[in-house]
């Protein structure tokens, strides 16, 4: 694995001491760093098509955070194994993405020099964070971390050829594709002007959705200046993108205080439990906490709401609690909405449902056998739901479409998507899963605790309980938190 401007050969492990990489993964300024990226990432057409058509960051913003970070995380893990494993699970989950997008332009998640570009767009904003918090790297530290992003790309594609060896060179190759191949994109424009306005709460401020509203009505803005004051100035340009007045000394001034943070205890600062705290998604001792925090907001929240309630909380004109054919059609609808439509487009389609298989095979760990099996059940589960749920024949299912017939949904492909989840968690293959590997399901792949303590499932009702979950007939379930939670 060739390094370039280090000189790092093959006989020399690619992290044989810490890596430069490493140094940044904590730093509260990468949260700025990261946004960048992913605008700079999102406006090359190829990039933003496969977003907008395959990506649930509109959805599930939080998980994906927290999944983007695991991968980074293991991509620059000192055992080549870890390294290895999540390249070949990144390339098989990169390889089920491809089409065209709205221009008829082809695009595949698997090509090499769009996938350097994404690697290009780490370093370049990972440099350019410390530059703008007034911290700017030397040259030989830029040096080797550019060669350690090098070996990122080179374990994903072979080599790293797509990316030029010499950072000189690189820095004229990033602005060419600047210059020449950024565009406008609609998954970038999403990311500026939806994402931040619209951001769902994360699970621990899922109880306080009038704070949450709150103050995401004063940070969303401020996030959005302070990214595009950030961008490269020629793509600012080309894409006529606006920059309120000031937006530089507020981007400079967020940089700068993202930056003293370094003054704080190392171990107030991690990134993966402060993601997992946000998520709820961690059996560490301050996510439990978290987590009971979180109920006694949702109840000071729903008293605040029969206090004083909002006006755009009135109904005009209510369904009557008696209507249970109504409340049945609200409930669908939800379901729909927060655990179907993964891509949150407002329709079902496959790469909602990809989505979900890609977000159990993360969770579970699943190596290739298995994880075809998982994919293949859910691509026919969706062959089966477009059969019976696509009246207008368009392609895809809308939330009225499936309101009216949510029996359909639990069909023999659903079924194989169960029994795949059966068979990983039946360790012993035994035929039946008891209370341990049940608890050991949850807490290891899904991070919550079950109330459970004794007892077995055998393949019939372990089946049973995730249909009446996926079916939407069952609601608040161990499963809510892996599909539902944002």
């Amino acid at each position: 694995m060739t390094t370039g401007t280090t000189g790092t050969t093959d006989e020399t492990p690619l992290f044989a001491s810490e890596p430069q990489f490493r140094a940044f993964f904590d730093d509260p300024r990468r949260a700025l760093a990261i946004i960048r990226a992913t605008v700079l990432e999102a406006a090359h057409p190829q990039v933003g098509a496969a977003l907008a058509d395959n990506s649930t960051f509109v959805a599930h913003p939080w998980r994906r955070l927290r999944n983007t970070f695991l991968s980074m995380r293991r991509m620059f893990d000192a055992d080549p194994a870890v390294r290895e494993r999540e390249a070949a699970r990144l390339n098989r989950l990169h390889a089920r993405m491809s089409g065209s997008d709205a221009r008829g332009r082809s695009y595949d998640a698997m090509d090499r020099a769009t996938r350097a570009w994404v690697v290009a767009t780490l370093y370049e904003s990972a440099v350019t964070m410390c530059r703008l918090s007034g911290q700017p790297l030397d040259q030989g530290t830029m040096e080797r971390m550019y060669a350690e992003y090098r070996d990122f790309l080179a374990a994903l594609d072979g080599d790293a050829g797509e990316l030029p060896e010499d950072l000189n060179d690189f820095w004229r190759y990033f602005d060419r594709v600047v210059e020449d191949e950024l565009e406008n994109t609609e998954a970038a424009r999403i990311i500026l002007y939806r994402l931040f306005d619209h951001l769902p709460a994360p699970a621990l401020l899922g109880g306080a959705p009038t704070l949450w509203a709150a103050g995401r009505a004063v940070v969303g803005p401020v996030l959005g200046a302070i990214t595009v004051a950030s961008l490269p100035e020629p793509y600012r340009r080309k894409a006529g993108l606006p920059e309120m007045p000031g937006a530089p000394a507020l981007m400079q001034g967020a940089y700068l205080a993202a930056g003293l943070t370094r003054f704080l205890p190392e171990d107030w600062i991690d990134a993966e439990s402060i993601i997992e705290t946000l998520s709820l998604d961690s059996d560490d001792p301050r996510a439990r906490t978290a987590t009971a925090l979180r109920a006694r907001m949702k109840r000071a929240s729903a008293l605040l709401r029969l206090l004083t309630p909002l006006s755009g909380d009135t109904d005009p004109n209510p369904v009557p609690a008696t209507s249970d054919a109504a409340e049945g059609r609200r409930s669908a609808e939800e379901f729909f909405r927060q655990v179907l439509d993964q891509t949150g487009d407002g329709h079902l389609d496959w790469p909602d449902l990809a989505a979900m298989a890609r977000e159990l095979a993360t969770r579970l760990d699943l190596d290739e056998p298995e994880e075809t099996r998982l994919y293949d059940a859910f691509a026919a589960w969706w062959r089966e739901l477009q059969a019976a749920l696509d009246t207008d024949g368009d392609g895809r299912v809308s939330a009225d479409e499936y309101a009216a017939a949510v029996p359909s949904l639990a069909g023999p492909a659903l079924i194989r998507v169960a029994e795949v989840l059966f068979d990983v968690t039946d360790k012993d293959g035994s035929g039946t899963v008891d209370a341990d590997e049940h608890r050991a399901l949850f807490r290891t792949a899904f991070h919550r605790d079950l109330t459970i303590t004794d007892g077995t499932y055998d393949r019939s009702a372990f089946v049973g309980d995730f249909l009446s979950f996926m079916s939407g007939r069952r609601r608040n379930t161990a499963y809510d938190p892996l599909l539902a939670d944002a």
